[in-house]
């Protein structure tokens, strides 16, 4: 098996509430789903690395929208497969389906961590159940570069709670991405689109923890830079690219269309 591909039907809770189509992080939360299913397949799943005291963190991710993402109660197809696998990273590229064209892709960089070490632990035993495809999205896997920041925007404050808690009992990727976009201005939100996230996730969070979200303009247009930082020191870098929302099918012409073919 070179390729894992899950069908998710699109729920109200992963919706735009606006414009009835699926939320980028939501399409994000269908990726990792994605890769949890595949590792089960071969017994990696998180659960299966419990009972060895180890756990997956995902240290990268980079998606870019290509196309408009699918409404409420559509589906969208999730296609992932193991690009690269080195003594100590795992990297998993990926597209998303949506009337069988690409709306997005992009790449993962997963590492297994010892539960009381925190140390890496070496991925022998995964590079022995997955077959490789060497077909990378972006060509090679490159480390993550941050722009320079040229201008504040905004910011906010952000304290941990328990909806924030993962599996692992620290906050969940999700979490880290909710923040980054919400300390955007809702006026800049409520008229662009996401194109492109890249995330690095540099250190854990927990309960109760303070988290500030500082967001900046950088030298390219529509780029903006979101660092979240615990007492002044960096947990996760997030770089995102926007464009002005235009019209595509409203939600009134696509219910129409699903009342027509019933």
């Amino acid at each position: 098996m070179n390729k894992y591909t899950k069908i998710y039907s699109v729920i109200l809770d992963d919706m735009e509430m606006q414009q009835y189509r699926l939320r980028p992080i939501s399409a994000i939360m269908y990726l990792q789903d994605t890769f949890a299913r595949y590792c089960a397949t071969q017994g990696m799943a998180a659960y299966d690395l419990k009972q060895k005291g180890q756990y997956w963190v995902i240290s990268e991710l980079k998606i870019q929208m290509l196309a408009s993402l699918p409404f409420w109660s559509e589906e969208v197809k999730v296609e992932l497969w193991f690009s690269e696998i080195s003594k100590l990273k795992v990297y998993a590229d990926f597209k998303l389906y949506y009337d069988d064209q690409v709306v997005a892709q992009g790449e993962t960089l997963w590492l297994i961590l010892d539960a009381g070490t925190k140390r890496l632990v070496k991925v022998e035993e995964m590079a022995a159940r997955f077959t490789v495809l060497e077909e990378k999205i972006f060509g090679t896997h490159a480390k993550m570069a941050l722009p320079n920041p040229t201008q504040q925007l905004s910011s906010i404050t952000h304290t941990v709670n328990l909806s924030d808690i993962d599996f692992n009992n620290h906050v969940n990727n999700k979490s880290y991405l909710h923040i980054a976009i919400l300390a955007l201005p809702e006026t800049f939100r409520n008229i662009h689109t996401l194109q492109s996230i890249h995330v690095r996730f540099n250190k854990e969070t927990f309960l109760g923890d303070s988290l500030s979200c500082q967001v900046s303009t950088t030298a390219r247009p529509n780029q903006y830079l979101h660092c979240i930082t615990k007492d002044g020191v960096s947990v996760c870098d997030v770089v995102t690219t926007w464009k002005e929302t235009t019209p595509t099918v409203s939600i009134v012409e696509y219910a129409l269309k699903v009342k027509k073919e019933k």
